[in-house]
């Protein structure tokens, strides 16, 4: 997914309801085992996230939106992934009535541009 200005392609960043379920349930499992010496310099925690924009307008544009909700997950490597679905007005997470395998535009977000290794350039936030 390289682009010559470091910024994710064009195509879609969204992961299935079942795949999300199942990386905040590792994460929640392993959050605490992730600290110890042998997970150190593995890259499970990220400095960065970077989504594409289009994927983000299409979260909010969701009916009902009131604000966007990141949960942190973990794949099975274990490193540690943001998960962003949209939130109505009652703070209830609004998730998509597609199966929950399929991750065409069902409302959750996670294949974002994650450094280590793709990082954004020099700045304030990640010298």
């Amino acid at each position: 997914m390289s682009t010559t200005n470091n910024i994710p392609g064009p195509g879609s960043h969204f992961i299935s309801l079942e795949d999300a379920a199942d990386m905040t349930a590792l994460f929640r499992t392993e959050k605490e085992n992730i600290l110890s010496t042998s997970a150190k310099g593995q890259n499970i925690l990220p400095n960065s996230e970077t989504f594409n924009r289009s994927d983000i307008d299409t979260l909010l544009a969701k009916d009902g939106c009131a604000a966007l909700r990141i949960y942190y997950g973990m794949k099975e490597s274990l490193t540690v992934h943001a998960i962003i679905v949209p939130v109505n007005e009652d703070n209830e997470d609004i998730l998509s009535d597609a199966s929950p395998s399929e991750s065409t535009d069902n409302g959750i977000v996670e294949e974002a541009q994650r450094c280590p290794d793709l990082c954004p350039p020099s700045s304030a936030l990640n010298e």
